[in-house]
């Protein structure tokens, strides 16, 4: 027995031995393929200085035009940031991001998914054409590496990088691009959102196979933003579903391109899963490689949970409300291992209260524009700001910020006056009419409707159950809703809702035409309020199609007085983000766009010293 026992002791001191050298050669097999990537890296960048040069004296190019040439390669390179982060001295590369998202994801497809936080993850695997320098707002080269514009504004001309590939080993060209628009285009893919912007696109031509041009059917004052930043799909996995969309449309992580991450398997991805996990893209054709070896979101809806995670160093980053915050400050332990920002970003969203004016095909208590006026008198935005949000946020009066050109500063803050409100109900013919304290419509029914809203946030609980209070007041009630983010998103397609709490992303300068334009209205769109006033649109699509700055602020500040008096929105807030980040992330910056933590190119690392395996 005993000899037996130590025959099966040395076979499992043998096979730990065998299976630890097994590790190690796997190791030193992922050491040399990083370090044949990165001279595979270099050997790109040598031939790309290789290609200038003989441009510059096999071509004909003067010495002064060479010098200007790569003065303007240098000035247009969507690089220079995380170049300047990969010359740090303790610049690393290694170690996992991990974020959270406060809601369970239904899709990562591009055009099927249609929130902030499938677009966070798609930003990391899909390429665009250029990117805006987060601190001039420039415009710069990413996958094109030079464009033009005629000068009738209507022609736009890119000349693609060379040495792009997807994840998967094939090139990336010009036709990828076509097919990326005729995709989108096809009234077969369920992609509404998308065609509504391209549809000023007359043609997309691919002139040879790294030269592509946008032709619009008229004047767009977006059009190189339009063209730029839309997400190229590779033709040779995706084209496939041209004969099955619906294969497409109800896919739920068919995602491939090619960014600086990539999903391992392309179409492996389900919502159960309960988490994102990308991986370093290792075929990734940019002349820095991306610093994290993998970039994780965790699906953690609930706040505290969240918060306990971060506190326990499992997550990297965590958005704190107000209250949280002003606790959280008060923690010498969690400070000391954490960085913080408060910042108002400058291209921050807003938070509105939509009231919807159709259903199931007849209008609304909503649809009197008195009502919305009331209800907008009713909500006293101010206090919600002092009392929910301790100040961390600011009034929303409009879609646009108020430090923005398209905002008319004329227009301010919609007061709370309960009695301003209770002459326009009566006017629109809501009295008590048996002395219950509960308003009756002109049809004798009660004013009662519910609000839906996402059940993980905490913060707008707190404000929808302060407006229930204030809405009481009037005579008004209020039935909270909160609501799984998925099935918010199937009641907004389906417009079945009575009114609905949610929040818009904003930009450097805000197309409004998405959400209040009627062609929006209907099942699917963004209007999903079915709001309607042929004045607006009038102004948003001249405005659309003016080129001139100042003329087009006033075009602008037009259509938003319009709004101003519509209330389809109730408008609530901006809020200020309150940031916490493990110590361990450097180069951290609150830029034009906001916090570049989730920058792409890829800018922020952490040092080897402070790396740790996950």
């Amino acid at each position: 027995m005993w000899l037996g026992f130590g025959v099966v002791t040395a076979l499992l001191v043998l096979l730990m031995i065998q299976v630890d050298r097994q590790w190690q050669r796997m190791a030193e097999m992922t050491q040399t393929l990083q370090e044949q990537s990165g001279d595979i890296r270099r050997t790109r960048g040598l031939l790309r200085d290789l290609e200038a040069s003989l441009r510059a004296g096999n071509f004909g190019i003067a010495d002064g035009d060479a010098s200007a040439r790569a003065a303007l390669d240098a000035e247009r390179d969507g690089f220079r940031r995380a170049r300047q982060a990969a010359q740090q001295p303790d610049f690393a590369s290694g170690d996992w991001l991990v974020l959270s998202f406060p809601v369970g994801l239904s899709s990562l497809t591009p055009l099927i998914s249609t929130d902030i936080y499938s677009s966070a993850v798609q930003n990391y695997v899909l390429d665009r054409l250029l990117v805006r320098d987060p601190v001039t707002l420039e415009w710069q080269g990413l996958v094109a590496r030079d464009w033009s514009m005629s000068e009738d504004g209507l022609t736009l001309r890119f000349q693609l990088r060379r040495d792009v590939n997807f994840s998967d080993g094939e090139p990336l060209t010009a036709h990828d691009i076509v097919f990326t628009y005729e995709f989108i285009m096809n009234e077969v893919i369920a992609a509404p959102r998308q065609r509504v912007f391209l549809q000023r696109i007359q043609q997309v031509t691919a002139l040879d196979d790294y030269t592509v041009e946008f032709v619009f059917a008229e004047p767009y004052f977006a059009s190189l933003e339009l063209a730029s930043l839309m997400d190229i799909l590779p033709a040779h996995f995706y084209a496939r579903f041209l004969d099955n969309p619906r294969a497409f449309n109800e896919s739920r992580g068919l995602l491939l391109g090619s960014g600086p991450y990539r999903l391992r398997d392309p179409e492996s991805w389900t919502p159960d899963q309960g988490r994102v996990e990308l991986e370093r893209n290792p075929r990734y054709w940019g002349p820095v490689d991306p610093p994290f070896d993998r970039i994780v979101w965790r699906v953690i809806e609930n706040d505290s949970a969240r918060l306990t995670t971060f506190r326990n160093g499992d997550i990297d980053a965590y958005e704190a409300n107000a209250r949280e915050y002003a606790t959280l400050l008060r923690d010498a332990n969690l400070l000391a291992r954490t960085q913080k920002f408060e910042f108002m970003s400058p291209v921050a969203g807003y938070t509105f209260i939509a009231w919807n004016q159709q259903r199931s095909g007849a209008p609304t208590r909503f649809a009197d524009r008195r009502v919305r006026q009331a209800m907008s008198h009713l909500t006293d935005i101010e206090r919600m700001i002092d009392e929910i949000f301790l100040g961390y946020a600011e009034a929303a009066i409009s879609p646009f910020n108020t430090r923005s050109p398209q905002h008319d500063p004329a227009l301010t803050v919609i007061p709370f006056d309960l009695q301003r409100a209770r002459a326009l109900l009566l006017e629109a013919g809501y009295e008590d009419r048996n002395g219950d304290g509960v308003l009756q419509g002109p049809d004798g029914r009660n004013f009662d409707f519910e609000l839906i809203y996402p059940q993980s946030a905490s913060d707008t609980q707190r404000a929808v159950l302060f407006l229930r209070d204030l809405y009481a007041r009037a005579g008004i009630i209020m039935r909270p809703a909160p609501t799984e983010w998925s099935v918010m998103i199937d009641k907004i397609r389906e417009q079945d809702f009575d009114a609905m709490s949610l929040g818009w992303s904003s930009g450097v300068e805000t197309d409004i035409t998405q959400m209040f334009h009627s062609s929006e209205a209907r099942p699917g769109g963004d209007n999903f309020m079915s709001y309607v006033n042929p004045a607006l649109d009038a102004l948003m699509d001249q405005a659309r199609g003016e080129i001139d700055h100042d003329a087009r602020m006033q075009l602008w500040q037009a259509a938003e007085r319009i709004l101003y008096e519509d209330q389809p929105y109730t408008f609530l807030f901006r809020r200020q983000s309150l940031v916490l980040l493990d110590r361990r992330l450097q180069n951290l910056e609150v830029t034009g766009l906001g916090l570049n933590l989730q920058a792409v190119p890829v800018e922020i690392y952490v040092p080897a010293a402070l790396q740790r395996s996950r």
